[in-house]
């Protein structure tokens, strides 16, 4: 089961004073376990591009889509047996405790 796993800030990180996970461990052993497909970082929303069309006219903003506290840093596309396992693996990402993770489950596309 795929599973999009959102990267997100949060204005209240964990105050746990030890250590966080190493994320370059965290890559490699969910790389190395076929749980993870891809990931990256991405860049700041200062860089976002919002797209819509309204009326059939274009309409392009520079910024991201809304103006919050938290915002999405980065992903990982995430191929688990089911919500539980998702959940683990999101659970020892470094970013569980600095700043949130969304999984959401690929849904199939209405015809």
């Amino acid at each position: 089961m795929k599973f999009m796993m959102f990267v997100c800030s949060d204005t209240a990180p964990d105050t746990d004073p030890t250590e966080l996970p190493d994320i370059h461990k965290w890559v490699a052993d969910n790389d190395a376990r076929g749980r993870r497909l891809t990931g990256n970082v991405l860049a700041p929303t200062s860089a976002a591009t919002t797209v819509r069309v309204r009326d059939g006219e274009l309409l392009v903003s520079e910024g991201p889509f809304a103006e919050t506290a938290e915002v999405i840093v980065g992903f990982d596309l995430l191929d688990c047996a089911d919500v539980d396992e998702a959940i683990e693996v999101a659970r020892s990402h470094p970013m569980a405790r600095e700043g949130r993770l969304e999984l959401r489950p690929f849904g199939a596309l209405s015809s």
